[in-house]
Protein backbone atom coordinates (compact mmCIF):
# COMPACT_ATOMS: atom_id res chain seq x y z
CA UNK A 1 0.00 0.00 0.00
CA UNK A 2 1.24 3.68 -0.85
CA UNK A 3 0.58 6.31 1.22
CA UNK A 4 -2.41 7.65 -1.15
CA UNK A 5 -3.67 4.40 0.42
CA UNK A 6 -3.24 4.62 3.87
CA UNK A 7 -4.45 8.17 3.39
CA UNK A 8 -7.83 7.00 2.39
CA UNK A 9 -7.69 4.38 5.40
CA UNK A 10 -7.35 7.07 7.68
CA UNK A 11 -9.60 9.39 6.24
CA UNK A 12 -12.46 9.16 8.74
CA UNK A 13 -12.98 11.09 12.51
CA UNK A 14 -12.49 7.58 14.07
CA UNK A 15 -9.14 5.87 15.35
CA UNK A 16 -8.23 3.21 13.05
CA UNK A 17 -6.37 1.96 15.89
CA UNK A 18 -6.91 1.50 19.12
CA UNK A 19 -5.47 5.05 21.32
CA UNK A 20 -3.77 2.82 24.02
CA UNK A 21 -0.64 2.13 23.05
CA UNK A 22 0.71 -0.88 21.59
CA UNK A 23 0.44 -3.65 24.76
CA UNK A 24 4.21 -4.51 23.73
CA UNK A 25 5.28 -1.51 23.07
CA UNK A 26 4.23 -0.44 26.96
CA UNK A 27 5.21 -3.46 28.58
CA UNK A 28 9.01 -3.11 27.22
CA UNK A 29 9.39 0.31 27.14
CA UNK A 30 8.39 1.84 30.41
CA UNK A 31 11.13 1.39 32.43
CA UNK A 32 13.21 3.32 30.12
CA UNK A 33 14.24 6.29 31.02
CA UNK A 34 13.20 8.89 28.87
CA UNK A 35 15.37 10.84 25.77
CA UNK A 36 15.20 10.75 22.32
CA UNK A 37 12.88 8.36 20.22
CA UNK A 38 11.99 7.57 16.51
CA UNK A 39 9.04 6.35 16.04
CA UNK A 40 8.74 4.85 12.64
CA UNK A 41 5.31 4.17 10.26
CA UNK A 42 4.22 6.01 13.33
CA UNK A 43 0.24 6.31 12.05
CA UNK A 44 -2.15 7.95 14.11
CA UNK A 45 0.71 8.33 16.67
CA UNK A 46 -0.45 6.21 19.81
CA UNK A 47 2.91 5.02 20.52
CA UNK A 48 4.45 8.22 19.59
CA UNK A 49 1.83 10.56 22.16
CA UNK A 50 2.54 7.85 25.36
CA UNK A 51 6.10 8.20 25.09
CA UNK A 52 5.99 11.67 24.53
CA UNK A 53 3.62 11.30 27.70
CA UNK A 54 6.59 9.69 29.64
CA UNK A 55 8.62 12.43 28.90
CA UNK A 56 10.26 11.43 25.65
CA UNK A 57 11.69 13.71 22.85
CA UNK A 58 9.40 11.47 20.18
CA UNK A 59 9.84 12.10 16.28
CA UNK A 60 6.80 10.11 14.69
CA UNK A 61 7.34 9.59 10.77
CA UNK A 62 4.95 8.33 8.30
CA UNK A 63 4.48 8.74 4.89
CA UNK A 64 0.70 9.12 5.14
CA UNK A 65 -0.45 13.34 5.92
CA UNK A 66 -3.43 12.25 7.17
CA UNK A 67 -2.38 9.51 9.94
CA UNK A 68 0.22 12.33 10.79
CA UNK A 69 -2.79 15.17 10.98
CA UNK A 70 -4.93 12.69 13.46
CA UNK A 71 -1.44 12.08 15.59
CA UNK A 72 -0.50 15.95 15.97
CA UNK A 73 -4.67 15.67 17.29
CA UNK A 74 -4.03 13.26 19.25
CA UNK A 75 -0.73 15.13 20.42
CA UNK A 76 -2.59 18.47 21.55
CA UNK A 77 -5.38 16.41 23.25
CA UNK A 78 -3.07 14.53 25.27
CA UNK A 79 -1.05 18.60 26.11
CA UNK A 80 2.26 16.50 24.57
CA UNK A 81 4.71 17.78 21.62
CA UNK A 82 5.48 15.48 18.88
CA UNK A 83 8.14 16.09 16.16
CA UNK A 84 6.17 15.14 13.02
CA UNK A 85 7.54 14.21 9.85
CA UNK A 86 6.32 12.95 6.63
CA UNK A 87 8.27 10.80 5.04
CA UNK A 88 8.76 7.70 2.80
CA UNK A 89 10.99 5.26 5.00
CA UNK A 90 12.11 3.62 1.79
CA UNK A 91 13.89 6.89 1.16
CA UNK A 92 14.56 8.88 3.72
CA UNK A 93 17.13 8.07 7.08
CA UNK A 94 17.43 8.91 10.74
CA UNK A 95 20.57 10.96 11.62
CA UNK A 96 23.53 8.08 12.99
CA UNK A 97 23.52 7.93 16.67
CA UNK A 98 20.92 10.55 17.10
CA UNK A 99 18.52 8.74 19.14
CA UNK A 100 18.12 6.75 22.51
CA UNK A 101 15.11 4.74 21.84
CA UNK A 102 14.54 3.72 17.54
CA UNK A 103 10.48 2.24 17.36
CA UNK A 104 9.01 0.11 14.74
CA UNK A 105 5.27 -0.67 14.89
CA UNK A 106 3.94 -3.25 12.42
CA UNK A 107 5.59 -2.18 9.28
CA UNK A 108 4.06 -3.68 6.32
CA UNK A 109 6.54 -3.93 3.28
CA UNK A 110 8.78 -6.22 1.20
CA UNK A 111 11.30 -8.16 2.69
CA UNK A 112 14.78 -5.98 1.49
CA UNK A 113 12.72 -2.95 2.06
CA UNK A 114 12.62 -3.73 5.96
CA UNK A 115 15.85 -4.73 6.45
CA UNK A 116 17.07 -1.74 4.79
CA UNK A 117 14.58 0.31 7.41
CA UNK A 118 15.60 -1.89 10.27
CA UNK A 119 19.17 -1.21 9.57
CA UNK A 120 18.94 2.40 8.97
CA UNK A 121 16.67 2.78 12.36
CA UNK A 122 19.64 0.38 14.11
CA UNK A 123 22.63 2.94 12.84
CA UNK A 124 20.41 5.81 14.52
CA UNK A 125 20.38 4.44 17.66
CA UNK A 126 23.00 6.03 20.23
CA UNK A 127 25.52 3.72 22.13
CA UNK A 128 23.52 2.50 25.41
CA UNK A 129 20.24 3.21 23.52
CA UNK A 130 16.73 0.51 22.58
CA UNK A 131 15.75 -0.87 19.47
CA UNK A 132 12.30 -2.25 19.62
CA UNK A 133 10.16 -3.88 17.14
CA UNK A 134 7.12 -5.80 16.95
CA UNK A 135 5.26 -6.60 13.72
CA UNK A 136 2.64 -9.20 12.32
CA UNK A 137 5.14 -11.97 12.38
CA UNK A 138 4.89 -14.60 8.72
CA UNK A 139 3.62 -17.29 10.62
CA UNK A 140 0.21 -15.88 11.57
CA UNK A 141 -1.18 -16.25 8.19
CA UNK A 142 -1.33 -19.84 9.14
CA UNK A 143 -1.27 -20.01 12.61
CA UNK A 144 -2.93 -16.47 13.61
CA UNK A 145 -6.06 -14.61 13.55
CA UNK A 146 -6.40 -10.86 11.64
CA UNK A 147 -3.21 -9.24 9.80
CA UNK A 148 -1.96 -8.53 6.10
CA UNK A 149 -2.30 -12.23 4.31
CA UNK A 150 0.72 -11.43 1.96
CA UNK A 151 3.91 -13.07 3.48
CA UNK A 152 6.15 -11.05 1.35
CA UNK A 153 5.21 -8.52 3.73
CA UNK A 154 5.57 -9.62 7.20
CA UNK A 155 8.61 -10.65 8.75
CA UNK A 156 10.13 -12.85 10.92
CA UNK A 157 12.40 -12.55 13.91
CA UNK A 158 15.24 -13.99 11.45
CA UNK A 159 14.52 -10.90 9.16
CA UNK A 160 14.69 -8.69 12.05
CA UNK A 161 17.80 -9.22 13.86
CA UNK A 162 20.34 -10.40 10.82
CA UNK A 163 19.32 -6.70 9.78
CA UNK A 164 21.09 -5.31 13.30
CA UNK A 165 24.42 -4.92 13.40
CA UNK A 166 26.22 -4.98 16.67
CA UNK A 167 23.55 -4.82 18.77
CA UNK A 168 23.51 -7.15 22.02
CA UNK A 169 19.55 -9.23 21.15
CA UNK A 170 17.92 -8.85 24.31
CA UNK A 171 14.94 -10.43 23.03
CA UNK A 172 13.70 -12.26 19.76
CA UNK A 173 10.80 -14.62 19.63
CA UNK A 174 7.15 -15.00 18.40
CA UNK A 175 4.96 -13.80 20.98
CA UNK A 176 0.69 -14.10 21.17
CA UNK A 177 -1.26 -11.05 21.18
CA UNK A 178 -5.22 -11.68 22.09
CA UNK A 179 -7.69 -10.39 19.55
CA UNK A 180 -11.46 -9.76 20.34
CA UNK A 181 -13.68 -10.73 17.17
CA UNK A 182 -17.26 -10.89 17.14
CA UNK A 183 -17.00 -15.07 17.69
CA UNK A 184 -14.90 -14.52 20.91
CA UNK A 185 -10.98 -14.17 21.68
CA UNK A 186 -8.33 -15.13 18.74
CA UNK A 187 -4.65 -15.07 18.61
CA UNK A 188 -2.56 -13.24 16.77
CA UNK A 189 1.32 -14.34 16.34
CA UNK A 190 3.78 -11.34 16.25
CA UNK A 191 7.58 -10.99 15.85
CA UNK A 192 8.98 -9.00 18.73
CA UNK A 193 12.73 -8.05 18.75
CA UNK A 194 14.57 -5.84 21.41
CA UNK A 195 17.99 -5.32 21.09
CA UNK A 196 20.43 -2.46 22.96
CA UNK A 197 23.19 -1.25 21.65
CA UNK A 198 26.23 -1.50 23.57
CA UNK A 199 27.83 1.32 24.91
Amino acid sequence: MEAEDWDDRYGGDELVWSAEPNQFVAAHLSDLAPGDAIDLAAGEGRNAVWLASRGWRVTAVDFSSVALAKARQRAEANGVELDLREADLRQWNPEPDSVDLALIAYLQLPHAQQRQIVAAAGRAVRPGGTFFLVAHDRSNIERGHGGPQDPSVLPDVELVTGALQGFDIERAEVVTRQVDTDDGPRQALDTLVSARRPG
